[in-house]
């Protein structure tokens, strides 16, 4: 049987992987920073319904955590292919730690931000003046999930680069 692959054939399996681990891992912790800080304004709208919109900046936090994920997860699926270039281990486990790295990122960024965006906003329609530590707490957490995707674009970056022995 004659193939027109060139590279390792198990190597793609990795890549792809590392594509669902991104989009996976960071949608999970969008999805649980939206529910928590969502909850948590839930139960302050009863208490100051005219607080809602401003305590709503933990919900849209938590959700631009789902995006790192699918921009990884397209930078890696993009440089998978084959038939076209070769693609060794190196690359398949590159594209992996590029999406675990993004993803669980993405995951533990999102479990701060829910936490802290649930207890914040409750703070908050007690104690206006709490607003904008919340909101500083809440971009450090953001921060994390983009360090995971600024070293998911940097070990993505590295496949290709490996030759054949």
């Amino acid at each position: 049987m004659s193939s027109t692959f060139s590279g390792d054939e198990t190597a793609p399996f990795f890549g792809f992987l590392g594509a669902a681990a991104a989009l996976v891992f960071s949608c999970m912790g969008a999805a649980y920073g939206t529910a928590k800080s969502g909850v948590g304004v839930a139960s302050m709208g009863v208490m100051r319904p005219e607080l809602v919109m401003k305590s709503i900046v933990p919900v849209v936090m938590a959700g631009v955590l789902g995006i790192y994920g699918l921009i990884i997860a397209v930078i890696i699926s993009t440089g998978i292919n084959p038939k076209a270039k070769s693609y060794y281990l190196f690359d398949g486990y590159a594209h992996l730690s590029s999406g675990l790295a993004c993803g669980l990122a993405g995951l533990a960024a999102g479990m701060a931000i829910g936490i802290v965006g649930d207890a914040g906003v409750r703070a908050n329609a007690q104690q206006p003046k709490l607003f904008v530590g919340m909101i500083l707490i809440l971009i450090f957490a953001e921060a994390l999930a983009l360090y995971g995707l600024i070293v998911g674009i940097i070990l993505s970056s590295r496949a290709g680069q490996s030759t054949a022995d």
